[in-house]
């Protein structure tokens, strides 16, 4: 059986840049190998966005006189990104593929009370291995304002999610809304947790989502044997981790010396020379790819963002400590 899955991302606004070049498609390479430029013509847009995310945040903000405190840490825009695995879609074909996604589409639009006006962006993906939906929203709540004794919509990323079973509560409901329209699924995962001995390679992996589930009833009967090779998994997780790691820490290093040349990375621009003005450039464009990978690694261990930033960050700040430690013994003698 497949499996209903959704995710969700939040971004504030020096993120949006990035998130509307890759979904839209605007970017001219991509660091996802996955990703075939031969099949862009295969894309397509359950709601349009003509602008930018920035722009388009703007005119929601103007149009609608969204109340909140708009600033740099503000989170703006959500994320869902919504799929199956790829049998999932090769067995229901492309007109139900198409069903599955509007009704993914009308639950978002519902979901929360959030209205349809405030989705930015809904975009279908065909040109990777599995299909999927990006849907990029307003993370509006419409509340009651006892000042004015009127009812308004305020931008309140933590209010829309508010409460520690949000994540639970939303695969509950997508899974309820999904099955109920005739899509023969699976809920996503069981409970609020994320499991931290997850075999997890690609999201969309029949197998790899099979194999999360058994890791479960591993997990409940202790079987010793199991246990070691689940940990033996893990260890294989976290070195994936502490590679991510090492790039950002090479890019950042790169930033630091406003070095002109830098070695060829696994990032959007291979062997680029690059001036002075056209380094800070490509930092946001790094810096994004950085949010994504974490992003899609929290997809793929079913981890929040949050989480897999501050292991990466911890990663970093050891290996930073370290190199200090090292230096100064060096002096020392």
């Amino acid at each position: 059986m497949s499996f209903a899955i959704i995710r969700n991302s939040n971004y504030k606004k020096d993120n949006l840049a990035g998130l509307y070049k890759h979904n839209e498609r605007k970017n001219t390479n991509y660091s996802n190998k996955n990703i075939d430029k031969s099949k862009f013509a295969l894309n397509y847009s359950l709601k349009k966005c003509n602008t930018t995310y920035s722009n388009a945040f703007k005119t929601l903000q103007n149009q609608y006189n969204l109340q909140g405190r708009v600033i740099s840490t503000t989170n703006i825009l959500c994320e869902y990104v919504i799929t199956s695995d790829k049998q999932f879609f090769e067995k229901i074909g492309e007109k139900e593929t198409l069903r599955y996604f509007k009704t993914a589409y009308k639950f978002v639009a519902n979901y929360q009370n959030l209205g349809e006006e405030f989705i930015v962006s809904a975009k279908v993906h065909n040109d990777e291995a599995t299909p999927h939906l990006h849907i990029v929203f307003v993370p509006v709540v419409h509340k009651y304002d006892a000042k004015s004794g009127k009812q308004i919509s305020k931008i309140a990323c933590s209010e829309y999610w508010k409460g520690k079973d949000s994540y639970k509560r939303l695969q509950d409901n997508f899974y309820s809304y999904m099955t109920k329209s005739g899509f023969e699924l699976e809920r996503g995962m069981n409970g609020n947790t994320h499991l931290e001995t997850e075999k997890l390679k690609k999201i969309t992996n029949y197998e790899v989502q099979k194999y999360q589930m058994q890791s479960i009833n591993l997990e409940q009967e202790k079987n010793i044997t199991d246990t070691e090779e689940l940990k033996k998994e893990y260890k294989r997780v976290i070195r994936k981790f502490n590679t991510l790691a090492q790039q950002y820490t090479r890019i950042k290093s790169l930033t630091d010396n406003a070095v002109e040349q830098y070695e060829d990375m696994a990032v959007e621009h291979h062997n680029v020379k690059l001036e002075n003005e056209k380094l800070k450039q490509e930092n946001r464009t790094l810096r994004n790819y950085i949010d994504k990978s974490i992003e899609w690694m929290s997809i793929m261990l079913n981890w929040s963002f949050e989480r897999v930033n501050k292991l990466i960050n911890d990663f970093i700040e050891r290996k930073d400590n370290n190199g200090k430690n090292d230096r100064n013994y060096t002096n020392k003698r």
